[in-house]
């Protein structure tokens, strides 16, 4: 078993959820955050005064899936979060080693 954490941008939540339940991924935690990268944030205007921005707000989705979905999962992902431009995001693929659901106590990939 594998989590996959996808950190993009907030305006392809919608794209990225669609992509997964296009290939049947229907389970995923989502969590509004703030960080930057190579980008180092940016500065904007408001009222005539300039200031930075230096934390971007970005979303992290975290899906916990079977290791044959991995590539699959990542695709979608890429595909639909993808615009050519700084600050796309990134997306981390880690080893699970152990999926307990809480209601019934199943485990193991039953439990996703």
């Amino acid at each position: 078993m594998k989590k996959v954490e996808a950190i993009i941008k907030p305006f392809k939540l919608e794209e990225v959820k669609k992509a997964l339940a296009d290939i049947g991924i229907v389970g995923m935690t989502v969590t509004e955050v703030k960080g930057f990268g190579r980008q180092k944030g940016h500065t904007e205007q408001y009222r005539g005064a300039e200031y930075a921005i230096e934390f971007v707000p970005k979303i992290r989705m975290e899906i916990a899936i079977a290791d044959n979905d991995v590539e699959k999962v990542v695709a979608a992902i890429l595909a639909a979060a993808k615009t050519g431009s700084i600050g796309d995001g990134k997306i981390f693929v880690y080893p699970l080693s152990e999926v307990v659901r809480i209601r019934t106590g199943e485990m193991g990939e039953g439990a996703l």
